[in-house]
């Protein structure tokens, strides 16, 4: 083989697509003869008569699959031995290059969908889970030290509100992809007048990339990227997730865990020891899809417009970021809070001493600094003594409060105890958003009112995807039938 046809070959390679594609390029044809038989620009009995062809190729892909790929260079000597050399009117006005950035667009939107749909499942199964500990006291974090507690409901429920915006980022991302920019050819469309809006209809587009060049050189790249893009957040949200409950497994009694079953594993040589592989999985998953989404960018890189690099029928992979958001689900659902444990974690530590200056601000306007001041050095005082801040004697506040200000404490023992109680702390918040049982149903409400709005943004997309299919089915079967 000379370099020359080498060198066609990959080129060719790019064009040939994954699973949908074939059936991609069918739907093209159908919609292209579809129109130019409408538009008189191919003679209605001649396009009967290419539409009888198509249909015999694709009802030939339904008893056997296609050995074909989705390149039209070796669809049309399919097509040409069917009906002859009339065939190639089916390719009026078009290129390989707008076949090739409407069916990538279409394998896009068809991974959107999916991927829309898994993100709303998981937002529900956080959602459930959340609903069940409204009132389950946890510790939080900040730097990976303990900072303040609140409850597990609230914990998920702000993952549950970046999967919310996961998913209007797809959706924003659905609304630009879905655009046709079958009817173009190369760059500059052709002195045929194609009607796009028609093929737009019949292809379930919501819409039209109206300038040529961008239709292939430009807007293929960036539609990519965008969706490239959002699924690289979701995964680095997923990664985040698997490393919260991971970290609890360094401890030799830890509150959140994964539970047991077939989401853990046994050491082969360790009996006792018990393995969070789920964990490493999603963790791992999550890596692969944010390494696999980076291909989109390397190859649109350092490229000049009209290039082959970017043309892939398959621009982004979708099948990872389905199995991620299937095991997050599975992890979700699984996850095992021990209620005593977590309370007893937040005890443990001083995460409520910030309370001490609250109070004290609200119940003697002590300046705020003032209190973080005197909070600060009871720390390192009960720290230092290896007691926990509820065991300090009330006397020993008193008297560092004395020696830090010059006055007496103006927290009674009662008041005192209740502000550094976890309960108080978190059941009494008063802020939008807060961990209070008040605000998390609120959010709760708010987060299954927008699941519901998401799930019905998904059936009006998938429901106008099949009213195109099935117009298109209706004008292409009586011209076909016409041909036959």
């Amino acid at each position: 083989m000379s370099t020359a046809d080498s060198s066609a070959m990959d080129i060719n390679r790019v064009f040939r697509g994954g699973a949908r594609s074939v059936e991609f390029l069918d739907r093209l044809n159908e919609a292209s003869i579809v129109m130019l038989a409408e538009t008189a620009i191919v003679a209605r009995p001649v396009a009967a008569r290419i539409a009888a062809g198509i249909a015999s190729l694709i009802e030939r892909e339904r008893v056997s699959p296609p050995a074909r790929s989705a390149d039209y260079l070796e669809y049309e000597p399919l097509l040409t031995a069917i009906v002859g050399p009339d065939a190639s009117r089916l390719h009026t006005g078009r290129s390989r290059q707008d076949i090739a950035s409407a069916i990538a667009r279409m394998n896009l939107r068809d991974g959107l969908l999916h991927v829309c749909e898994a993100v709303t499942a998981a937002r529900e199964a956080l959602a459930e889970v959340a609903a069940r500990h409204v009132e389950t006291v946890i510790p939080a974090y900040t730097h990976g030290v303990q900072a303040q507690p609140t409850t597990f409901a609230h914990y998920l429920l702000a993952f549950e509100a970046a999967l919310a915006r996961q998913g209007e980022r797809l959706a924003g991302v659905y609304a630009r992809v879905n655009r046709n920019p079958l009817g173009v050819a190369a760059l500059a469309t052709s002195s045929f007048p194609l009607d796009r809006v028609r093929l737009a209809a019949l292809l379930g587009f919501d819409g039209l990339v109206e300038n040529a060049y961008d239709a292939n050189h430009l807007a293929p790249v960036d539609s990519a990227l965008e969706v490239a893009g959002a699924y690289a957040v979701g995964a680095i949200l997923m990664g985040q997730f698997a490393q919260d409950i991971h970290a609890q497994y360094a401890e030799p009694e830890p509150w959140f865990t994964i539970g047991a079953g077939e989401l853990m594993g046994v050491s082969s040589i360790m009996p006792q020891k018990r393995n969070p592989a789920a964990l490493e999985q999603l963790r791992a998953q999550a890596s692969m899809v944010l390494a696999e989404t980076q291909s989109a960018f390397v190859v649109s890189h350092n490229t000049r417009t009209g290039m082959f690099d970017y043309r892939s029928y398959d621009p982004v992979p979708h099948g990872k970021p389905l199995q991620v958001l299937k095991l997050f689900r599975e992890v979700v659902a699984n996850i095992a809070v021990d209620r005593e444990r977590a309370l007893a974690e937040v005890r443990a530590d001083y995460s409520t001493t910030t309370e001490i200056a609250d109070a004290l601000a609200q119940k003697a306007e002590v300046p705020f600094r003032i209190g973080h001041h005197f909070a600060s050095r009871l720390t390192d005082l009960g720290r230092g003594r290896r007691v926990k801040l509820h065991e300090i004697p009330y006397a020993d506040a008193q008297r560092l409060y004395r020696e830090e200000t010059g006055v007496e404490l103006p927290l009674s023992e009662a008041e005192f105890a209740r502000a550094i109680s976890p309960e108080h702390m978190v059941f009494g918040r008063r802020g939008l958003g807060g961990p209070q049982p008040a605000e998390v149903n609120r959010m709760l409400d708010a987060a299954r009112a927008g699941i519901a709005a998401s799930r019905a943004w998904h059936a009006a997309r998938t429901g106008a995807l099949s009213d195109a299919e099935a117009a298109l089915d209706r004008a292409f079967g009586a011209l076909a039938q016409a041909g036959a």
